[in-house]
């Protein structure tokens, strides 16, 4: 069902304006980097790995506490660490037989914070 407002997004020319399309063409970003990009959008599309970085954004935590604050099992949280650590969103150290994990870099808690405030705009 059309609305009056979504036809009122639809353009009514078939004008090209060749000096912008030019311009932006020239700084589009590059297409390896928007894959990259895309993959990191793909893994974070996931509402458990959102969990998990929620969790990593407050704590540094080992597979088990993960587990028990998700009630999930090892294995499936582990999936999600995989793909995590694919992505470079999170790291992980050994401490003897525990590893831990953490947020990868700087970037990661911003990328979710602004992702968190724009779905809470009214």
């Amino acid at each position: 069902m059309s609305t009056d407002r979504d036809n009122d997004a639809l353009c009514g020319c078939t004008v090209i304006h060749e000096d912008i399309v030019n311009k932006v063409k020239d700084e589009l970003t590059d297409h390896t980097r928007l894959i990259k990009m895309a993959e990191l959008f793909k893994a974070m599309s996931d509402p458990t790995r959102l969990k998990i970085i929620n969790a990593l954004i407050l704590s540094e935590m080992c597979v088990c506490d993960i587990a028990c604050l998700l009630n999930m099992t090892q294995p499936a949280i582990s999936h999600h660490l995989k793909m995590l650590r694919q992505c470079q969103l999170i790291k992980y150290r050994r401490d003897g037989k525990i590893v831990y994990y953490s947020l990868d870099d700087e970037h990661i808690a911003p990328l979710f914070r602004q992702g968190y405030e724009h779905v809470s705009e009214k």
